[in-house]
């Protein structure tokens, strides 16, 4: 211990520690449950081993990497780890553990087993652990059944609850209310398991087994009844199916059940109030949510006595305790999420007392909606509930929006600005080509990340249980003329079921293609290997045998296959040939299969941070004066890497190196501003090295005052873009309120979030040991705020729980792009009015915004640091009450990239105190570039653009006209230029278009190097991504392929430059081209029609005259996409009156 902190904490105490307080997870309590088990039987002298098998699923998706994490451990107890290929295998597996004793060669007395899935998983081994239940558990062994319920769906395709499909099995159920109840629930359960013969579910619910927690460890009896099995139990057994008598069997060990849980109750009397006339009965986090409610309306009313009743054995309930429960009571609410499982229970049970108490729950006896059956609760539903249920019973006077400790915001909700923090591909992401389908086809969803094709814009609709894939379009496609379709499926699905899919499809003769997108790894829940082995090869194999026509494989790697043996007729080819592949695909009758093998993209940056995944050393750079801002490399790429540069001529592209994870297919939009940079690294702007620059922080940090901070209540969200460390910041702040000897909660809501959506961490500190209460903030609960991207904060589910002129607001002020840009070259990023909202919301007073993405990118080279720079600024400013050694030891804890983390937490500190000793460290701010905003601004930047273009008497015509023009319009309007504005910026556009003359000049300018050399460091060498007239082919798609060229091109640049006298000449070789032909006609029309517009503006055709002269703003790009443009502006100019000529045809 050291100010009382507790420096000698590991993480690993989690699972190991037999007493004391740990820092525990709801995964991790699963492992140290299993190995709690393993402790008991070795130390009552059972030999027993332990198995665990399942099927990973969002809110038990991090179960299996827990499990590898602590192999050692698990071998060590003898416990077996098994991932399953499916659910109902899983649980047929655990059945068979329950077999030993019908084995005479068997290796120990029994085993204890844990199956583990989400709800679909359950619904989907119904059978098998129906069989499983019904057949029995060894009383040497027992078994587990752990169901992972999302209540609300945050990651699964519909909201799910297992209880009422266990008790069809008729499975007892336990359902923990919190993490610190898992290993008393869990250890239970196999007591009751071996003591009954039952299989016993185990209710985890995703607030509580996603969440963590600072806890004790609670003492566990040793349940001496297991000795002596019921006489009502009945042990594995399978010779009674196909006979009534195993339903008997079932039936008995219900009483056994029965008599475990008198002995040993799980239900609890939270308060036995003797004097009480009306009662509460809660179950697993409703007990949180109902205890935090009751609490708060004391706070505001003077309530009668209330009796609490929390229920653990959630099916059967125990009758004798729920008698003694509602003896002399005149009311009882029952509180539970969902439908009315316990409530029905308990009416059952007290029908028939002479004397018993009036139950409500999901209504009053005025039928009147009361605890919702849908979604989830909250301390703040609780709250209205109680409050309607007293006000009934006139116990006291309720108004949800007078009385209520949460009421409904008054604060509107904020404004989105057009911008959503939805969930997408990571930036390089396999599925960014691969979910791409031929114009005029439709594909198909599957479960895994590439469900988010579904909007995205590629003609991809629809969803079936895992493993039904592409079987819903043999029972459509039936009864439609529609012939083929796409149908996407991850490998993962493939080896879970999928496969069968594929075979129902053969047999019943089926047109329709399954895209299988093998990504290396099960990135939907955190990258984890295919439970078993596949590849690529086998894949073929096993389709070619179900007698599938057709199998062809895309790669963005195809030398990998170089020497690979694949069966007859299947060949690779490289993922730029997928347009053309899909189209002969769809046009093969019966099942064809394209398999997709490129790497996760997440997988990709994990293994090359570990060094186990090659990493190239190029880099993408985009010469913004070369960019159009067409946006084309967006639309080809799909990737939010891709990121918004404004200038003085609009805005074009960068790329954002901390997020890049090197896929290229940005190089594929057709346009010569690409540039690849080879053996360079991004250059911070500081020059310092990260030694010199965590010196210089440190012994500036010398001089700056801790902040005094006692311990103290407090709720802290954090908000920001899955995936840039949001979680981490939770983790780290729960950790160091763990080693102040406090109690602390993190809940982290994620689910598919976790890929660039909205992530918010929920963070709850106590003063002390005593617990936080529900790990979720409810609305206008928070008292801090970390904001660390303005749209995610901007979502409901942060705004709500900030209290305007109440909640500290700490903002990183820059605005990442959105999926919108991706699609939309030109969506409006409103950075100042999001921040300002913010400040609005939460109180000018209280609010604190700062670029972070700029500092961390300046001062580390990384962006990806500027969350933790955030929390810096947050502790010194005082609101984050913990102490600075305990924040560091949490960060040391946390195992990853500790040094930089703690750099930029310091960075964060030292920004708030003496922001003078990091602003020497930066670079200077570049000055504000915009488009000029009046015609003096436009002349000043573009005639001399247009002399080095051209010559002086080009851009002497640019000069005269807009000039003339502007006189027209002040003619009308003296203080008026928005049309010779427009016009200006519509005519250089079309006066300086980028030929081969220009392109070959913006290279050769110094300008062009010194940009490289700021952003990049080492010897490095350049390629350029281009399409040369003349020696391009045309690719499947239809475009001129670009090709790749050496840095032997940048020669030819000055030499190409100086011929642009040649332009439009007779000697022009590159002026025949259909491109510049349609470039020059455009140009020549718009002056002409300028002239017109200068010699017939009034009043009433300005509006249709200014309308006009923008249209031309529209044309960007190169080749085809700019001839799309051109042919688009020579559409809508049809119906303009004062254009005519614009629909002649190329000189």
């Amino acid at each position: 211990m050291q100010n009382n902190i507790n420096q000698d904490y590991q993480l690993k105490d989690s699972i190991t520690a037999t007493s004391g307080r740990i820092f525990l997870t709801g995964t991790q309590a699963l492992v140290r449950l299993l190995l709690s088990q393993a402790r008991r039987d070795h130390a009552e002298g059972r030999h027993t081993a332990g198995f665990v098998s399942g099927y990973r699923g969002s809110p038990l998706g991090g179960v299996d990497t827990t499990m590898w994490r602590f192999k050692k451990e698990l071998d060590a107890a003898r416990i077996r780890f098994q991932p399953a290929i499916n659910e109902d295998l899983a649980a047929s597996m655990m059945m068979g553990t329950q077999q030993l004793d019908t084995h005479p060669e068997k290796k120990v007395d029994g085993v204890f087993g844990m199956w583990y899935g989400k709800g679909p998983g359950v619904d989907r081994a119904g059978d098998a652990l129906h069989h499983g239940h019904a057949a029995g558990a060894s009383h040497q062994g027992g078994v587990l059944v752990v169901v992972g319920d999302d209540h609300v769906g945050v990651s699964s395709s519909i909201p799910h609850s297992s209880e009422q499909a266990l008790r069809h099995l008729r499975m007892p159920i336990v359902h923990p209310s919190s993490v610190e109840e898992y290993e008393y629930f869990g250890l239970w359960g196999w007591a009751l398991s071996r003591y009954s013969g039952a299989w016993v579910g185990f209710k985890a619910v995703t607030e509580t087994v996603e969440s963590g927690r600072s806890v004790p460890i609670l003492e566990v009896p040793t349940f001496d009844l297991v000795n002596t099995p019921s006489k009502f139990a009945r042990s594995y057994n399978a010779r009674d199916f196909l006979t009534p008598t195993i339903e008997q069997h079932i039936e008995n060990r219900l009483q056994a059940v029965q008599e475990f849980a008198r002995h040993y109750p799980l239900d609890k009397l939270l308060d036995p109030a003797p004097d009480a006339k009306i009662g509460v009965i809660t179950t697993g986090k409703s007990t949180l949510d109902t205890l935090e409610a009751i609490q708060q309306l004391r706070a505001q009313h003077q309530l009668p006595p209330i009796r609490h009743y929390k229920v653990g054995l959630m099916w059967p309930m125990v009758p004798d305790s729920l008698y003694a429960f509602a003896q002399g009571l005149d009311h009882i609410l029952v509180i539970e999420e969902k439908g009315d499982f316990i409530e029905a229970q308990i009416k059952n049970l007290l029908f028939d007392l002479p004397e018993r108490p009036t139950i409500h729950g999901k209504q009053l006896a005025t039928n009147k909606p009361l605890v919702p059956s849908f979604g989830q609760l909250s301390p703040s539903i609780v709250e209205n509930a109680l409050g309607e249920w007293l006000n009934h019973y006139q116990l006291v006077q309720w108004d949800h929006q007078l009385h209520s400790h949460c009421p409904t915001p008054t604060v509107k909700a904020l404004d989105h600005f057009g911008l959503s923090r939805r969930p997408y591909f990571c930036s390089g992401c396999p599925h960014n080509s691969s979910t791409k389908v031929p114009t005029g086809s439709k594909a198909l969803a599957g479960v895994g990340c590439h469900y988010m094709a579904s909007w995205m814009d590629r003609d991809t609709q629809g969803l079936t249980q895992m493993g039904g894939e592409g079987t819903d379009w043999i029972g459509a496609s039936a009864f439609m003329d529609q012939a083929h379709i796409f149908q996407n499926m991850g490998e993962g699905t493939y080896f879970h079921s999928g496969y069968l899919a594929i075979r129902q499809a053969v047999a019943a003769k089926t047109n329709i293609t399954y895209k299988i997108l093998f990504n290396d790894a099960v990135a939907m829940t955190g990258g984890q290997p295919v439970d078993g082995p596949i590849s690529v090869p086998r894949i073929c194999q096993q389709v070619i045998g179900e007698g599938v026509q057709k199998v062809v494989i895309t790669t963005d790697e195809p030398s990998r296959y170089k020497g690979v043996p694949l069966p007859a007729g299947v060949h690779v080819y490289p993922r730029q040939e997928l347009d053309r592949l899909q189209r002969e695909l769809r046009e093969i009758p019966g099942v064809t299969v394209l398999i997709h093998d490129q790497t996760c993209a997440a997988e990709k940056r994990r293994r090359r941070k570990k060094g186990a995944y090659p990493d190239p050393k190029r880099r993408i750079y985009i010469h913004p004066e070369v960019c159009e801002g067409c946006g084309d490399c967006g639309v080809q790429s799909n990737c939010l890497s891709i990121i918004p540069l404004e200038t003085e001529l609009g805005r074009k592209r960068a790329i954002d190196q901390s997020s890049c994870n090197k896929d290229y297919s940005c190089v594929e939009g057709f346009c010569p501003s690409f540039v690849s940079v080879l053996n360079a690294e991004p250059k911070k702007a500081t020059t310092m090295d990260s030694q010199h620059l965590h010196h210089h922080i440190q012994q500036a940090l010398e001089h700056v005052a801790v902040p005094t901070i006692a311990p103290a209540s407090c709720n802290l969200i954090v908000a920001g873009i899955g995936g840039t460390g949001v979680i981490t910041i939770g983790a780290i702040v729960a950790m160091a309120a763990h080693l102040e000897q406090r109690a602390a909660s993190v809940l982290d809501m994620t689910g598919l979030a976790q890929k660039g959506g909205t992530v918010i961490s929920h963070v709850r500190l106590s003063k002390d040991q005593h617990p936080a209460g529900v790990v979720r903030i409810d609305q206008q609960q928070a008292d801090v705020a970390v904001l660390c991207d303005s749209v995610a904060a901007s979502h409901p589910a942060a705004s709500q729980c900030i209290a305007p002129n109440k909640t500290q607001l700490f903002i990183n002020s820059y605005l990442a792009p959105t999926s919108e840009f991706t699609r939309q070259p030109d969506v409006q990023l409103p950075r100042k009015a999001l921040v300002e909202q913010l400040v609005q919301h939460g109180g000018a007073q209280n609010s604190i915004h700062v670029d972070a993405h700029d500092l961390a990118q300046q001062l580390f080279g990384d962006s990806i640091l500027s969350n933790m720079l955030m929390l810096g600024i947050a502790w010194q400013h005082g609101a984050i009450p913990l102490q600075l050694a305990a924040i560091e030891r949490a960060i040391e804890l946390n195992g990853v990239a500790v040094q930089a983390n703690q750099l930029a937490f310091d960075v964060g500190r030292l920004w708030v105190a003496a922001p003078e000793q990091v602003q020497q460290l930066l670079a200077p701010a570049p000055s504000h570039t915009q488009r000029p905003t009046t015609v003096a601004e436009a002349l000043a930047l573009y005639v001399p653009r247009l002399q080095a273009y051209q010559n002086a008497a080009y851009a002497q015509r640019f000069q005269t006209l807009i000039e003339r023009l502007q006189q027209a319009e002040q003619r009308l309007n003296p203080t008026s230029e928005t049309l010779s504005l427009q016009a200006a910026h519509s005519l250089y556009k079309l006066m300086a278009y980028k030929d081969e003359y220009e392109v070959a000049r913006l290279y050769s300018a110094p300008s062009f190097k010194q940009q490289l050399q700021e952003q990049f460091e080492g010897d490095f060498q350049l390629n350029f991504h281009m399409a040369p007239p003349w020696i391009s082919r045309l690719g499947s798609h239809g475009r001129p392929v670009k090709r790749q060229l050496g840095q032997w091109v940048q020669a030819l640049f000055p030499v190409l430059a100086k011929a642009k006298a040649l332009r439009g000449s007779w000697l022009d070789p590159f002026g025949y081209q259909a491109e510049r032909r349609l470039e020059r006609q455009a140009r020549d029309v718009f002056m002409q029609r300028l002239e017109d517009i200068a010699q017939q503006l009034s009043t009433h055709n300005f509006e249709q005259c200014l309308t006009y002269v923008r249209h031309a703003q529209t044309i960007r790009g190169f080749g085809p996409v700019k001839h799309d443009a051109l042919v688009q502006l020579l559409e809508k100019s049809k119906n303009a009156p004062l254009s005519p000529q614009l629909t002649q045809a190329p000189a």
